[in-house]
């Protein structure tokens, strides 16, 4: 079940012209509609063109443009790749060429360029970025249009509550460090994560080097391994941060030449990679020292000027003048408030310099703004205090410093929450073991040693020692011994999968009973659970469509604030300059200036950019990172969004709906022939095929050879896959065809009454009739069973409840697609259908006004899953069925597509919740500010307060996502048994 899941193509790039890798199955539609057959002999004029297009976001767009081209006579095929934007087209000359393809993405609303110099090199690559210093939307959007503005740069995605940016960029024309200088450039700290998802990244310490010179010697000796691609040194620190092919080199090798160049003085070891988790551990410490450094100050003056106030004794000690009107207490609470305001303070002078700088204004600029005024305004009535005899002076010190210190303790406890937003991906890397045991093997593969490692030292290659209880350490395969091995952590397979020499393991799965040698096949970012982190990662970066909606405000919400905080501020001093309201309104220690600036500044505080900002990015990771936990995997808000409007799901029938393992169960013969000779001839031809009809009949055929463990089969001539009838081909001089009875009737080949009978007979005990035609007469009629998946009926029964439409599209006959339709309880059948028929029934039920969803296995279902609203690929099914889907189905479960619409809807009346949180508070927050209750009630909302209630703002919006961590599935899934049916 988890072989095919390994390679999770939709993150990785690797050969195949640069885009994610994809086989070739026979069944893809070769030839554009009404070719002849000797049109059809053109294989050798067969061209492949690619372009880079510019524009598409999501996987939306690449489904438009994929439908656009193979719309075109003459495609083979189209693979549009929307992480590289790139469009790889295989065509025929003779009815298409790259000019009318490249106008044809273009009519459909994206910039195209071929691609001439198509070498192995990847012509894009991307590029990730960790950013600290952004504080809400304005921040990202910053950061996106310097990258976006940078001459090479394709694509450029900035997360806030990652605090990532995901660059696809062409190396010909641009550096990684060039990203690095523009984002700093912008005014924050870029950390380069990756760059080229081809090579694997690492970093040494290394102890024992004197000098820099040192330094030098071991980087040009790392430079001259092969495989090596790029150093940065860290002389200060003695580190090195190394990109290399693991294909070529790996971590051993890396160290090995360290030490042999020291003559063993020089030890290296790998460091922590310094991750999200190391940078947001550093954060949170930073935020906990700054909020107690400014506690010391704040609370003497704090004291000082609200406490001690009503002390008659110690009144009088502070109230006493130093010279002319200047107080004691009001030199004290300066003196504490200064080093609160500039020097813990600093990070909002800077955040709004450089916010401020690029001509946007964040959330710095506003507390900035507030704390100046209440500062400035307080030094300058000291300083007039102290050159009047007769001036009696307010001051704000007390607003100021409490307003930083409220402001430190709110992003404190943000970024708390923030960091447990990503406790999935967290999970997700602790299942890799930390140690491996390396064997060393002799030249007759016996064990001549073995040496406990760290398993970030495993290389390609390595034979690995498991003992019973051990988890796998790398992905790879069984070079001896035998053992039962629990997947169920990465595939959702309940039951311990039997491992014996030549099966793949999954590193990260546990090895129950037996001691395993296995040789390392993938490792470091190669490997199934690296890739599903990254997958998830790669989810949590994209945005959700009702993000953009956040994103406009966000572009005029500070400047806005900051309008109505002046204008409080003026209508407040002229209404009490123009005696606009009562003296009585006043509070006894101020004037109507201090009043109206009072209100000023609790308008530009209590405004929130960043609850809005966090809404959605909180939610959708919480939400992405719990499906990953559940063996849902969402690539993206774009996904998750959609699905929460799903009102129709279309269900493909083989190992969706089905076990997805047929079996032959009866052979009836109509000529008089050898069985062993007919299915000689038979395997023969569908050995060619990746149908899983085809497989089942080869695993049949294969008892007929019981003496031969892989037996060769004889040779098929002229091969031709006819997608969704069946194959035929010439074996031993002989026309064999296989396939369903439109085949046969198409090939004009008599189907005799008897043959008809049978095939009744077969589709009425929910089976699949295979018909065989041998030179032009019909020989034999194969039974094939699929079994239902258990509980496939009570999940349709689920999704009624639910107000979501169920249909079965099949490339099978109408009477086994009927028989199973009425077992499970669908109503509506669309049955012999060919690949292009379900997305044609698909874009049918979304132009009669349904959100559909398509579930699939297959390769035939790609094109389904492309035109779909959302996709969803079964976890055992095919690669390019993964690719093609918007979320994968891990565990092969039914009940998982009810568990991803169920999170769906869950995560966006979460967002739903967050927004009108965010609105809500800032709607309210800024009125009440503003005084709006103070003539009717007399209150009024003091800037300190009105600081601690904007930190408190983006903590429970935060928070309210966090609650996603709780969710459980629909307690109706929890009677099903459905951890599949194993079929021997």
């Amino acid at each position: 079940m988890a072989a095919k899941f390994l390679t999770l193509a939709c993150i990785r790039n690797e050969s195949f012209g640069g885009l994610s890798p994809r086989p070739h199955y026979p069944s893809m539609p070769k030839y554009p509609k009404g070719v002849s057959e000797t049109e059809r002999d053109v294989e050798g004029s067969e061209a492949k063109a690619v372009f880079s297009v510019i524009g598409m976001t999501c996987s939306a767009c690449a489904g438009s443009v994929e439908k656009a081209v193979k719309r075109l006579p003459g495609i083979r095929e189209a693979v549009v790749d929307v992480l590289n934007n790139r469009a790889q087209v295989m065509f025929y000359p003779s009815f298409v060429n790259e000019e009318t393809i490249r106008e044809t993405i273009e009519d459909v609303g994206f910039q195209a360029t071929l691609i001439q110099d198509e070498t192995n090199e990847k012509s894009i690559q991307v590029c990730r970025i960790r950013i600290n210093g952004m504080t809400c939307t304005s921040c990202t959007s910053t950061v996106e249009s310097s990258l976006q503005a940078l001459h090479g740069v394709q694509k450029a995605q900035v997360a806030l509550a990652t605090e990532e940016a995901r660059v696809h960029y062409d190396p010909k024309i641009i550096n990684h460090n060039q990203l690095l200088e523009a984002i700093e450039d912008a005014g924050f700290e870029a950390i380069l994560i990756s760059a080229g998802e081809d090579m694997s990244k690492i970093q040494l310490k290394v102890d024992g080097v004197g000098t820099h010179n040192s330094m030098r010697i071991l980087e040009n000796s790392l430079r001259a391994l092969p495989g090596v691609q790029d150093i940065d040194v860290d002389p200060n620190v003695h580190k090195f941060s190394l990109s290399y092919k693991p294909d070529v080199t790996g971590p051993r090798n890396l160290i090995n030449v360290i030490e042999s160049t020291g003559n063993g003085r020089y030890k290296a070891t790998i460091s922590p990679e310094g991750g999200r988790e190391v940078h947001r551990k550093e954060e949170i410490k930073q935020y906990y020292r700054s909020f107690l450094w400014s506690l010391v100050f704040t609370i003497p003056v704090f004291l000082t000027s609200m406490v001690f106030m009503y002390i008659p004794g110690l009144k009088h000690g502070l109230d006493t003048k130093v010279v002319n009107m200047l107080s004691i207490g009001e030199i004290l609470r300066w003196v504490l408030s200064t080093p609160v305001q500039f020097v813990i303070g600093r990070r909002f002078y800077t955040g709004s310099y450089k916010a401020l700088r690029h001509g946007s204004a964040n959330m710095d600029v506003l507390i900035a703004l507030g704390t100046n005024a209440a500062y400035f305004y307080s030094v300058y009535s000291v300083l007039r205090a102290a050159t009047s005899e007769d001036f009696k002076s307010t001051d704000f010190f007390e607003t100021s410093s409490m307003l930083i210190s409220f402001i430190l303790l709110g992003k404190y406890l943000e970024v708390l929450a923030k960091g447990k937003t990503s406790d999935a991906i967290a999970k997700l890397m602790d299942l890799a073991p930390e140690t491996a045991i390396l064997l060393a093997l002799d030249s007759e593969g016996n064990v001549i040693n073995e040496e406990e490692i760290d398993s970030r030292l495993i290389q390609k290659n390595d034979v690995i020692k498991i003992l019973p209880g051990a988890k796998v350490a790398s992905d790879g395969f069984v070079i001896w011994g035998q053992s039962h091995v629990n997947e169920s952590m990465i595939t959702g397979e309940a039951r311990p999968v039997a491992k014996r020499k030549g099966d793949t393991v999954i590193g990260g799965t546990l090895n129950e009973n037996g001691v395993l040698h296995i040789k390392a096949t993938r490792v470091g970012s190669e490997s199934a659970l690296s890739q599903i982190v990254q997958l998830v990662e790669s989810a949590q970066m994209a945005k959700a469509p009702v993000q953009k909606f956040a994103d406009r405000i966000s572009k005029f919400f500070v400047p806005l604030v900051i309008v109505l905080s002046l204008s409080t501020f003026l209508a407040w001093f002229l209404a009490g300059k123009f005696h606009g309201y009562p003296k009585s309104w006043i509070p006894s220690s101020m004037d109507s200036f201090q009043l109206a600036l009072q209100f000023g500044i609790s308008v530009m505080v209590i405004a929130c950019p960043c609850a809005l900002g966090l809404a959605t990015p909180t939610a959708v990771m919480v939400g992405t990172g719990v499906g990953a936990s559940q063996g849902v995997l969402i690539k993206g808000g774009q996904a998750l969004e959609s699905a929460h409007k799903v009102n129709c799901i279309v269900f493909d029938k083989t190992g969706t709906l089905t076990v997805g393992k047929p079996v032959v169960v009866n052979t009836r013969l109509l000529k008089n022939m050898v069985l062993q000779e007919f299915y000689e001839l038979v395997a023969a031809t569908e050995v060619n095929s990746e149908h899983p009809l085809a497989k089942a009949i080869v695993e049949y055929a294969k008892k007929f050879r019981e003496d031969e463990e892989n037996p060769t089969w004889p040779e098929a001539k002229d091969f031709v896959s006819i997608t969704g009838h069946g194959v035929k081909a010439i074996v031993r001089n002989r026309e064999i065809i296989v396939g369903n009875k439109s085949l046969m009737l198409d090939q004009k080949i008599v189907i005799p009454a008897d043959a008809e009978d049978m095939l009744e007979e077969i589709e009425a005990m929910v089976q699949t009739g295979i018909l065989i035609s041998i030179d032009g007469e019909l020989t034999g009629v194969l039974a094939i069973s699929d079994p239902l998946k258990p509980g496939a009926r009570d999940v349709i029964s689920i999704l009624k409840s639910m107000k979501v439409k169920s249909i079965l599209v099949t490339g099978d006959n109408w009477g086994t697609a009927n028989s199973i339709a009425q077992e499970v309880g669908i109503e509506t059948v669309i049955a012999e259908a060919k690949p292009e028929h379900k997305a044609e029934k698909v874009k049918n039920l979304q132009a009669s006004g349904y959100i559909v969803a398509m579930v699939g296995d297959g390769i035939n279902d790609s094109p389904a899953l492309v035109a779909a609203d959302v996709g969803m690929a079964i976890g055992a099914g095919t690669d390019i069925a993964i690719e093609a889907a918007d979320i994968v189905l891990m565990k092969s479960n039914l009940e998982d597509v009810i568990t991803a619409i169920d999170l769906s809807r869950k995560t966006f009346s979460r967002i739903r919740l967050n927004y009108i949180w965010a609105l809500g508070y800032n709607l309210l927050g800024i009125p009440i500010a503003a005084g709006a209750l103070f003539p009717s009630s007399g209150f009024r909302l003091p800037p300190w307060i009105a600081g601690a209630a904007m930190a408190a703002s983006s903590v429970s919006v935060v928070c309210c996502s966090l609650l996603l961590k709780y969710y459980k599935r629909p307690k109706k899934l929890d009677a099903l048994e459905m951890q599949g049916v194993r079929v021997e």
